[in-house]
């Protein structure tokens, strides 16, 4: 398969924050301390999943805050984009916020889902996949004008971070119904 250059760039952007991302979530999520997470109970597990979903609610938040702000300070985009034609400035801003309730949506799903599921120890991920997020979100929004190279490694680093959760998740799940039917 021959790649173009853009193409190419996403690849150079794409695939540090693949390792990054596994660093982070088999390496870094180590170094928290047992002691730091919740005790063993469902409410308990879902409280600090949520708790660190305010990373990408932030993230969600500091999004519709820019189109907000932009549009008051903007003659031609202060009524709204469905009563006007929106600038090139309100269209990056709705991309940045699009893109970022996508994520934040993905995210805080399975930070939930991970938290009620996965075993205890394995928790430590969600912080890491949460500051990952808004890094992410960072350098997402920082590159997203260079086209996307400048905004794959922003985009590498929320999503694989939830991608990766989500994959483990479900791999996990069905190796429990796997062990529940085979032993039943």
């Amino acid at each position: 398969m021959n790649l173009n250059v853009k193409q190419k760039g996403v690849v150079g952007g794409a695939l540090p924050a693949v390792l990054i991302t596994l660093v982070g979530l088999c390496g870094v999520s180590l170094v928290i301390p047992i002691s730091a997470l919740p005790i063993d109970d469902p409410g308990a597990r879902l409280a600090w999943a949520l708790q660190w979903s305010l990373l990408p609610i932030l993230a969600l938040l500091i999004a519709v805050m820019r189109v907000a702000n932009y549009r008051f300070y903007s003659s031609e985009d202060v009524d709204g984009s469905g009563l006007t034609n929106p600038t090139p400035q309100v269209q990056v801003l709705r991309a940045l916020l699009q893109n970022t309730l996508e994520q934040a949506v993905l995210a805080v799903a399975v930070y939930s889902a991970w938290a009620a599921a996965m075993p205890l120890v394995w928790l430590r991920a969600i912080p890491v996949a949460a500051v990952l997020f808004i890094a992410g979100r960072v350098l997402f929004a920082r590159g997203y004008r260079k086209g996307a190279a400048g905004r794959a490694m922003g985009f590498g680093l929320t999503m694989y971070s939830t991608a990766a959760l989500l994959a483990t998740l479900i791999a996990v799940l069905c190796y429990r119904a796997l062990a529940w039917i085979i032993l039943r």
